[in-house]
Parts: C-alpha cells; structure tokens; sequence
C-alpha cells in the first residue's frame, strides 16, 4: 500500500481493452490510471451488477411487394412448382 490509501499493482491488459481505455482517455482528456479507475468503478459499481442490459433487435426493411400476399407464401411456391413439373411433362410428349 503506498502512503495516500491507494493500492499500487501491476495488471495485464489485453490489445482490445488498451485500445478502449486510450479512446477514453484521448475523448475525456483522462491519464491511464483514471481511465481505468473510472472504467472499473463503472463496471462494479452495484448499479452495473443489478441493472440488466437492454435487448434491441436490429431490423431491416426488405421492401414490399404488393402483388405477392407474403401469408401465401407456400401456396405461391406449390403453384409454381406446379407449373414447372406441368412445362416439363408437356416437353416430353
């Protein structure tokens, strides 16, 4: 323990997580050390532990069709296979 209350050790920190701390300490204008303090007091702070993340699906708009009803799907793809296996029989002849 140093003399000021604070512990002073030595972590090893994976690339991405020191890519992370210095964008936070580059947009905050922080040194390392408060970097990381600020980062692990908000990761274990009690509110961090209890609070669930929010889930959000991404959803993307794939256009619209009107002339295809999308509830009749199956029918649509039954009768075009229809029609395909009736081309073929009538190339047999």
């Amino acid at each position: 323990m140093c003399y000021d209350g604070r512990m002073r050790t030595t972590v090893t920190i994976d690339p991405d997580v020191e890519v992370l701390l210095k964008t936070v300490m580059r947009a905050r204008g922080m040194t390392f050390n408060e970097a990381l303090n600020s980062a692990l007091r908000a990761g274990l702070s009690p509110e961090a532990q209890r609070r669930p993340r929010k889930f959000r699906q991404q959803t993307f708009r794939m256009g619209f069709s009107p002339e295809i009803a999308m509830n009749k799907a199956l029918s649509l793809a039954t009768a075009s296979e229809d029609e395909e296996i009736l081309r073929k029989l009538s190339l047999r002849k």
